[in-house]
């Protein structure tokens, strides 16, 4: 048996890759993701290791709530933990880019 997983920021990995799988299974969702990424097929396994990349990743299914509702379906999820496990990534990568409501 695996042993469970408490560090946020293995979760929020392991949640990009999730949806790496996803965006990975429908090809023109995947044709669209790698144009505008410009990552190319072969590269696409090694470029899943890279926490910036995977970043890109939840970036790019939460653009679209439609993608989002998706992805946290499949993987049994609530689309609010996406949106968590892309904050924390962000956050451990120090992105700037990302708003989160601060009161």
């Amino acid at each position: 048996m695996k042993k469970p997983v408490h560090n946020p920021r293995e979760v929020a990995e392991i949640v990009a890759i999730q949806a790496l799988s996803f965006v990975a299974g429908e090809p023109e969702r995947l044709g669209l993701f790698l144009a505008e990424t410009g990552v190319g097929p072969e590269t696409l396994r090694n470029a899943g290791a890279d926490p910036n990349f995977l970043l890109s990743v939840l970036d790019f299914v939460m653009r679209d709530d439609a993608t989002v509702k998706a992805f946290a379906k499949a993987a049994e999820l609530h689309p609010t933990n996406v949106a968590a496990a892309r904050q924390v990534l962000g956050d451990a990568l120090g992105d700037p880019s990302w708003e989160r409501d601060v009161p």
